[in-house]
């Protein structure tokens, strides 16, 4: 995306959306967060059945304990997740995750 904005000229000052970007470019923008979408709840899946991934497991189920920083939240790998499959409850996504049934919506 950064090289299409460089591309085409635009400042990030100019506010632009991605999805204007790539159909600027004539892309097909859907297809490609389609593919994003379907790799991420994937990749959920292995990192929720796989032995291998228990730091990755740990990191999604754990909490940070202190205050939180100042300024706007950072979007999470977890809450687009969440956002695409229309399940709010953890452990009903980690259950999905596991008996493979986690589709976007």
């Amino acid at each position: 995306m950064w090289c299409l904005r460089r591309m085409f000229r635009i400042s990030w000052v100019q506010r632009v959306r991605n999805t204007e970007v790539l159909c600027r470019a004539g892309l097909e923008d859907r297809q490609l967060f389609k593919d994003v979408k379907r790799r991420k709840i994937g990749y959920l899946g292995h990192v929720f059945r796989g032995d291998r991934y228990a730091f990755q497991r740990l990191v999604l189920e754990g909490k940070i304990e202190g205050r939180r920083g100042i300024g706007r939240k950072q979007l999470s790998w977890l809450r687009d997740i969440r956002r695409w499959t229309g399940i709010h409850d953890f452990a009903t996504l980690k259950a999905g995750a596991i008996e493979r049934t986690l589709h976007a919506v």
